[in-house]
């Protein structure tokens, strides 16, 4: 007996170890013999997270396409793994040793730091899949990669898989290393991407500076100007005015800029000025950077930190002078005055501010001209918030990501791979046609070790090797390989040691003794890889690529990505240039773009805000399918989810309305018969209800097949709720209790048919109670071949009876129709109406006969009489081709009623006009929050309707 209640926390973890025992999720379970391939790989989440609310809207979708590929028999892998989230892990353990008062990563060294971090690995990562497990997800857990491999060790697959492709890639000319511009973390002291840093508004400064021309040299620079622009007075100046943010970087200056056609400073190009407070002489240059629109139109050009000024100083051939250690503090060289030799950036910034300040007291030719206040924006740590990024000079590693790019770019353009919602291929197109090379070297130690080994270069003025010069690099598979490149370069033996500290000292320690070295030293970069090298591989690596496995030959290419917009450029792009270079093959055939979910008013959701919704809290309270369920109807292509807790306890409802619809059944004996034949049944009920079934069931597949998880999830709801519990059950209920014993048999078993099909179609979205009921209901009838996760997808075609389905439609319309009257007029419930029919033919009488006692019990009326002419007073609405009348003078005050709908219409009147005049007022869009205009734009749909339905029972009532 099915129980009273779903307890949907006494079920979830009891059934999926039931699907677990069964092996449903495994690679090809339940596939039919010879089945073509569904393969999705999960987007790795990082070790250290836990389960939010995008990760459950993201994991519900790759689900419903999972269980629905499964059902619909194919071989369906659904490839589960972490990444091993470089910066936050190494983050997260360093802590974990200070707080521990533990020597420190530094102290203890690589080795047992890395030790230490697969200790924590082992005991508190990867807590994410168990929250999945939770969600339900149904991906093949024994097959779980993680991106640094099961130790990390040279000879683990996902390591090779890395080595390969860095190797190879360095071989063919596509990675390099070279000193440029990178997003540095002054904390950490590595390099970032760009996805790890967030510009922050805050209100700032613009530092006015003034600095004097060398060698006396003067111009004429304009200071009135007529209503044409055309200058009337002049000042004759020997300095020029730059304005800067960061005025400590004024230490690193090599050049100002102008534009070329700047008339102002055209006779100054080519000119040199005398660096404030550093003495330093840097020259003018022409260089379109520079805009005559802003400021006073030269620009101070520090080439070593800032990306803009790093370009110009390329094209221009400046000094690239780094003014920072990697902790973000000045530098002690001897360029550097003594003043600020050491300082924290900020520091000094207020020290430089303040010399600045009196020196244009001393001389008002430099230094300090004014001081602007003025909001700007500051790039972040996007995961502290606080930590400010600079721009920074350093030797990296780099990917010639422009040349990846073109083959990327045509297999869209040429429809191989596609997007979903088609919009995401302009954001993917716009970034690949303007790539930059990939900075992919980190200065952490938890990662992917670079795989390049170094020894001393050669001076080529003195022919000999120099410590002074930079090192020689031997790019390798291997540790031996890379000695033995290293021992034929040399033509001697080679010595691997730490690092390049240890090397110098053995070879001064050799020529300190007037010996010569008996090995060349060598030593491993150690630095490590960016994260999304690795998961750049994610689609080929976890099917076991370099290695040609029996699940790469199968399984790859994959079929969907599921994905966020905000990681086109950082994951998709680069699987697809990493497929294509190393399997000459796009990764994917469609790569679904899902939006961000965010609160109930369209704001984002944040910790700071206090709005975030936990989806672990969700499934506590309502249940994982309510959760899964709420996430799959609100996600609409191309829009954003507005999530409120009221749509989950909704959804709730219905699974409460299947469960008691189930129970329902049960108690009237609705079993599964043996060999139950659709086409068979007789009664217009049934074959009404097995057409219904057959539409609902096509509804929901091509929703899901469209990508379309919003229509699919409603088309189910409508069906189940709509047609199914509010209709079929109720219109089945006099059958039940009826004295025909066939159509009680007919009708029992079309029930159990039909409720078979709801719970193969609801499976996707609702899994654990569909499985419940799968089995509840299992325990009559004939035994069931297997779980419901592996139960074939319902294949309805060709059951629908265009007869029946107009006269079950029939009916339906006119006890709405009687309903909406009763609700719209405020009829007492309890009173029973008269309901006249005018002009009815042949067929509408017909119908009324076999109808009139379902539409009396349903409709809550005294009687159903066809009649010459409409009675006065009475609401009307037109079925077919009869007019239906409800006289309801006797039941409520016709005038009072029409006051009130009268009074409701002028009132929405009024709200819609208060609307449309926010909307009109200019200010009011342009200053407004979007979500606030979607707000009010939803708001005035809601009035329209509500509007346009009393105006409708007006009229009826007129």
């Amino acid at each position: 007996m099915i129980e009273k209640n779903y307890e949907p926390a006494a079920v979830e973890h009891r059934i999926y170890a039931d699907w677990l025992k069964a092996g449903a999720f495994a690679a090809g379970a339940g596939a039919a013999e010879g089945a073509e391939t569904f393969t999705i790989v999960i987007p790795p989440p990082n070790v250290t997270g836990s389960l939010h609310i995008g990760h459950a809207l993201n994991n519900t979708i790759q689900d419903i396409l999972v269980r629905f590929n499964r059902m619909l028999k194919k071989d369906v892998l659904w490839q589960p793994g972490m990444d091993h989230a470089g910066i936050a892990t190494q983050m997260i353990v360093e802590r974990q040793l200070m707080e521990r008062q533990l020597p420190g990563r530094r102290d203890m060294g690589r080795e047992k730091f890395l030790e230490r971090v697969w200790e924590w690995k082992a005991e508190s990562g990867g807590t994410i899949f168990n929250q999945l497990r939770r969600l339900g997800a149904s991906a093949d857990f024994s097959r779980e990669r993680f991106t640094m491999g099961d130790n990390g060790a040279p000879d683990d697959q996902m390591v090779r898989a890395v080595t390969k492709v860095f190797v190879e890639l360095h071989q063919r000319g596509l990675i390099y290393r070279a000193k440029r511009l990178v997003n540095w973390h002054p904390d950490l002291e590595t390099a970032i991407s760009d996805l790890e840093v967030e510009n922050i508004e805050i209100k700032g400064h613009m530092w006015h500076l003034r600095y004097p021309l060398a060698d006396g040299v003067t111009y004429q620079f304009p200071i009135a100007h007529d209503e044409d622009g055309k200058p009337t007075e002049w000042q004759t100046r020997d300095y020029i005015v730059v304005a800067t943010t960061r005025p400590e970087t004024m230490l690193g200056d090599s050049g100002i800029a102008v534009h070329p056609d700047d008339e102002r400073y055209a006779s100054l190009v080519g000119k040199f000025v005398d660096l404030p407070l550093v003495g330093r002489r840097i020259p003018i240059v022409a260089d379109d950077y520079a805009d005559p629109a802003l400021g006073t139109g030269a620009v101070k050009i520090t080439p070593a930190h800032d990306f803009n000024d790093f370009e110009v100083g390329v094209r221009n051939t400046l000094e690239q002078i780094n003014v920072f250690t990697t902790r973000g503090e000045i530098v002690s060289d001897d360029f550097i005055p003594a003043a600020y030799r050491g300082l924290d950036r900020f520091v000094a910034r207020t020290a430089i501010v303040a010399d600045l300040t009196a020196l244009a007291e001393e001389n008002p030719v430099r230094g300090l001209d004014h001081v602007e206040d003025k909001k700007i924006m500051v790039p972040h740590d996007e995961k502290s918030k606080l930590v400010v990024i600079e721009p920074f000079l350093t030797d990296q590693w780099w990917v010639k990501a422009d040349v990846l790019a073109q083959p990327a770019m045509a297999s869209v353009r040429e429809g191989r791979t596609k997007f979903v919602p088609q919009q995401y291929e302009n954001t993917y197109f716009a970034w690949l046609e303007n790539i930059k090379p990939w900075c992919i070297s980190r200065q952490l130690w938890w990662g992917h070790q670079i795989p390049a080994w170094y020894g001393f270069g050669t001076d080529e003025q003195i022919g000999s090797y120099s410590l002074d010069v930079d090192a020689q690099s031997f790019v390798a598979l291997s540790e031996p390989d890379a000695r033995q490149s290293a021992s034929a370069h040399y033509q001697t033996e080679v010595v691997l040691v730490q690092n390049r500290a240890a090397a110098v000292a053995l070879w001064t320690d050799a020529l300190a003794k007037g010996e010569m070295l008996s090995s060349m030293p060598i030593w491993r970069d150690e630095d490590v890889l960016d994260t999304w090298f690795s998961s750049a591989l994610w689609p080929f690596s976890t099917l076991g690529w370099p290695d040609e496995t029996a699940e790469l030959r199968r399984y790859y290419p994959t079929d969907v990505l599921v994905t966020g917009f905000d990681i086109i450029f950082f994951w998709v792009a680069r699987m697809m240039m990493m497929g294509l270079e190393f399997l000459k093959e796009e990764p994917f055939h469609t790569v679904y773009m899902h939006a961000l979910v965010r609160d109930e008013k369209g704001q984002k959701m944040s910790k700071t805000k206090g709005n975030v919704i936990d989806p672990l809290e969700l499934i506590d309270q309502y249940g994982a399918d309510a959760t899964r369920f709420t996430l799959a109807a609100m996600a609409a292509q191309g829009r954003d989810i507005k999530l409120a807790t009221s749509r989950v306890e909704g959804y709730r409802n219905f699974v409460t309305k299947l469960w008691n619809a189930a129970r329902f059944l049960e108690m009237n004996e609705c079993f599964r018969v043996e060999g139950f034949d659709p086409r068979a049944t007789t009664l217009p009920l049934n074959r009404w209800i097995i057409g219904a079934t057959a539409r609902g069931a096509a509804a929901v597949t091509k929703g899901i097949e469209d990508y379309k998880f919003n229509e699919a999830a409603n088309a189910a709801y409508d069906f189940v709720w709509g047609t199914f519990c509010d209709w079929y059950v109720e219109f089945a209920k006099p059958v039940f209790m009826g004295s025909d014993e066939a159509a009680k048999t007919e009708t029992r078993a079309t029930a159990a048919w039909a409720l078979d099909q709801i719970l193969a179609i609801l499976h996707p979205f609702m899994p654990f109670v569909t499985e419940e009921l799968w089995a509840e209901t299992g325990k009559t009838g004939p035994a069931r071949p297997n779980l419901l996760i592996l139960a074939e997808w319902p294949d309805l075609e060709g059951l629908e009876d265009p007869k029946a389905d107009a006269e079950l439609s029939w009916l339906i319309d006119v006890i709405s129709n009687v309903r909406s009257v009763r609700s719209e007029m405020n009829v007492p419930a309890a009173a029973k109406l008269p309901l006249v029919v005018v002009g009815a033919g042949e067929a509408t009488l017909g119908r009324l006969v076999a109808g009139t006692s379902l539409i009396t019990r349903l409709a809550r009326l005294e009687n159903i009489s066809p009649q010459a002419a409409i009675p006065a007073n009475s609401a009307q609405f037109v079925v077919g081709e009869a007019t239906w009348a409800l006289p309801l003078a006797d039941f409520i005050d016709l005038a009072v009623e029409k006051a009130r709908l009268s009074k409701d219409v002028d009132k929405l009147d009024g709200e819609i006009a208060q609307i449309d005049k926010k909307l009109g007022n200019e200010q009011f869009v342009a200053k407004a929050p979007p979500e606030v205009i979607e707000e009010q734009k939803a708001r005035r749909e809601a009035a329209i309707d509500r509007r346009n339905r009393i105006a409708e029972a007006l009229k009826r009532l007129s």
